[in-house]
């Protein structure tokens, strides 16, 4: 088996560890960001009239927005959404 050791990364010095070093370091998880807008992010999006393809869903009205989320030789990500416009506000259909 090999040999445990810690040892300098700037000179050749090496300190062999005689028994099994374990240091645990307890990570803090990041808060989740709501990168493209949360609830509203399909709030401004472009929307044409179609009729939804899933069979119970009501949507009337496809709403898109493209990002380039990849390098510039690489298509545009489309976001789609299938939803209802009601009063200014979007209310989602069955189908999301």
């Amino acid at each position: 088996m090999g040999v445990n050791r810690f040892e300098c990364r700037a000179c050749p010095y090496q300190y062999v560890l005689e028994q099994s070093w374990f240091e645990k370091t307890p990570m803090k998880q990041k808060e989740v960001e709501d990168v493209f807008g949360g609830k509203n992010e399909f709030a401004n999006a472009d929307s044409v009239a179609t009729q939804c393809p899933a069979e119970g869903c009501n949507g009337d009205r496809a709403y898109f927005f493209q990002l380039q989320i990849r390098s510039a030789d690489e298509p545009m990500t489309t976001f789609l959404k299938v939803g209802v416009g009601m009063d200014g506000y979007l209310a989602y259909a069955g189908c999301t």
